[in-house]
C-alpha cells in the first residue's frame, strides 16, 4: 500500500485570476466567483502529485493567493483477489478581494474561501501481461466519489455590514455550501519489483462531475468538472553498497505529467503542469513496523508562467 504526501510550492509569473483580485462587489459577480471555488476545489479530488500542493501569490504585493493541498494513496489487495482501493483528502483556500463602492469611495473587501474534500475510488486490476523480467501490466477502471464543504470567512467589519444586508453578503459573511463528486478513472499500470530495480509506470485519465447542494444561499449553485491525464514515471535502486536498516538504501528518479482538460484547463494560468524528483528511499522492512519503505523526494515543478519546487514523502506498507 501507499500513502503519500507531497509538498510543492509554485509561483505564478503572470496574474492570477486578474478580474477576482479586485473586482466590483455586485450580486452575480460575487456569484461567479463562489461558483469557481467548486472549479478550485475540483483539483484536489483527483490524486495528482503535479498539483498536490499549490501555493500561487498574485505576481504584487497584494496577499491574495491560492492554497491547494492534497494527501493520499492506493493499494491492490493482492494479486489473488486485486481488488483496488484509493482515498485522498485535500484542501483549498482562496483569498480574493472584492472592491466596495458608495460611489465616492471605495475600498477593498478581503475574503477568504476555505475548502475541505474527501474521495474514495473502488476498482479492480485486469491483467494484461507479464514481461521477461517480471513485470506486470495491469488495466485498473476506478470509481470515484466525492464529499467536499467550502465555507465563506470574510472580514469586513460594520462598515460593510451596514451598507449591504442583502444575500449576496449575507453568504459572503459566514456562508457555506457542500459539494459532492461522481464520476471514474481508466488507469494502465506498469509495475516491476526486483533485487536491482523497481519500476512504476502510471497512465491514468480521471473524469468527475461536482455538484453543489445544502447552500446557505440560493445564489451559490453550481458545477464543475475535474478532467485530466496523467503520466507517472518512477525508478527505485540500490546505492551502490550502502545499507542502512539492514537493506540497501534506494535512489528515487521521479517525474510526472498532468494534461488539465475540461473547467479544469487554463483556470489557474496553465493547461499542463511537469515535475522532476530525486530522492532517497529506507526500506525497513526487516524490521517488526507496519512501515516496509520510506521515500523522500525534492521536486521542480514547472509549467506555462509557472515554476516551482517541492518536497514528497511517501510510505509504503
Amino acid at each position: 500500500m501507499r500513502i503519500q504526501f507531497c509538498g510543492t510550492y509554485l509561483l505564478l509569473v503572470a496574474v492570477l485570476f486578474p478580474d477576482a483580485i479586485a473586482t466590483a462587489a455586485d450580486g452575480s459577480r460575487i456569484r461567479h466567483r463562489a461558483n469557481a471555488v467548486l472549479t478550485l476545489m475540483s483539483y484536489t479530488v483527483v490524486p495528482d502529485v503535479t498539483a498536490s500542493d499549490l501555493n500561487i501569490g498574485s505576481g504584487s504585493n497584494d496577499k491574495n493567493e491560492l492554497s491547494i493541498t492534497q494527501f493520499g494513496g492506493g493499494a491492490t489487495l493482492s494479486e489473488s483477489f486485486p481488488l483496488y482501493l484509493e482515498g485522498t483528502m485535500g484542501y483549498s483556500r482562496y483569498d480574493p478581494n472584492f472592491v466596495l463602492s458608495d460611489g465616492t469611495t471605495s475600498r477593498r473587501v478581503p475574503t477568504k474561501w476555505n475548502s475541505l474534500t474527501a474521495t474514495g475510488g473502488v476498482g479492480w486490476d485486469f491483467h494484461l501481461y507479464t514481461d521477461s523480467l517480471g513485470g506486470n501490466l495491469v488495466l485498473r477502471p476506478i470509481a470515484n466519489f466525492m464529499l467536499g464543504t467550502m465555507a465563506s470567512d470574510v472580514r469586513i467589519g460594520s462598515y460593510v455590514l451596514e451598507k449591504r444586508r442583502d444575500a449576496d453578503y449575507q453568504f459572503l459573511n459566514g456562508g457555506r455550501f457542500n459539494a459532492y463528486g461522481l464520476g471514474g478513472s481508466l488507469m494502465l499500470d506498469y509495475e516491476l519489483v526486483s533485487a536491482p530495480q523497481d519500476i512504476d509506470v502510471e497512465l491514468r485519465y480521471s473524469d468527475m462531475n461536482l455538484q453543489t447542494y445544502g447552500s446557505t444561499s440560493d445564489i451559490v449553485q453550481g458545477s464543475a468538472n475535474a478532467q485530466n491525464l496523467g503520466l507517472y514515471l518512477r525508478r527505485r535502486a540500490p546505492i551502490s553498497d550502502w545499507t542502512l536498516l539492514k537493506s540497501p538504501v534506494r535512489y528515487v528518479l521521479e517525474g510526472a505529467h498532468t494534461e488539465y482538460l475540461g473547467d479544469q484547463r487554463g483556470e489557474l494560468g496553465f493547461n499542463s503542469l511537469s515535475s522532476l524528483g530525486l530522492g532517497i528511499e529506507l526500506d525497513s522492512s526487516k524490521y517488526p513496523v507496519f512501515i516496509t519503505r520510506t521515500r523522500l523526494v525534492a521536486r521542480y515543478m514547472f509549467g506555462e508562467n509557472t515554476n516551482g519546487y517541492g518536497i514528497g514523502l511517501a510510505m509504503s506498507f
